[in-house]
């Protein structure tokens, strides 16, 4: 596993070794070591698996309020996403910046959101395929999120968005006095 650091503080693009012969291929998702020696040591407690069905559908931006925030790891399995990161912490230099990544079953790339930034993805082909590794556990009354067509976030999705879902389209615009989430 190799650790890329992006412009945003925390926010690493990790590559994954696939080993490949005659029978296909393995593929190391998680290590503890390679995790401690990236610098990231607090533990996984909790796996997700989500599947988007259509493509061009957008999911997030979602996050986790103090005391439940949490380092996320995205990889995509089957299909390909555009995952896309905003940094939300107070005091950032890069507060309210975001990135976006393709990840895919071929790119063997996977996505490290540190707490504090707020995550979604657009589907970029049909039955795409997410494992989620988290460091905390899902805390619903810590959860908050922000609508991805805020115009003060500016992220330009790839394709039209398709399909969201109710909670989602219903998420709110960024508030002007919002200054950041307390880690």
């Amino acid at each position: 596993m190799r650790f890329d650091d992006t412009d945003l503080p925390g926010l690493r693009l990790a590559t994954l070794d696939a080993r490949r012969d005659e029978r296909g291929s393995f593929t190391r998702l998680y290590c503890s070591r390679e995790m401690q020696a990236a610098g990231i040591a607090r533990p996984v407690v909790q796996i997700n698996h989500s599947v988007t069905t259509q493509r061009g559908t957008v999911r997030g931006l979602h996050f986790q309020h103090a005391p439940a925030t949490e380092t996320k790891f995205i990889r995509c399995v089957r299909g390909a996403v555009w995952d896309v990161a905003v940094d939300l912490r107070a005091g950032s230099p890069t507060f309210m910046q975001w990135r976006a990544f393709e990840l895919s079953a071929e790119n063997q790339r996977m996505v490290v959101i540190p707490d504090g930034m707020a995550h979604g993805f657009q589907a970029l082909t049909d039955d795409a395929e997410l494992i989620y590794f988290h460091t905390n556990f899902y805390t619903p009354e810590n959860e908050g999120g922000f609508n991805v067509l805020d115009l003060r976030l500016s992220i330009s999705w790839p394709l039209l968005i398709t399909q969201q879902s109710e909670r989602d389209r219903g998420l709110p615009f960024v508030p002007a006095e919002f200054r950041g989430l307390t880690l």
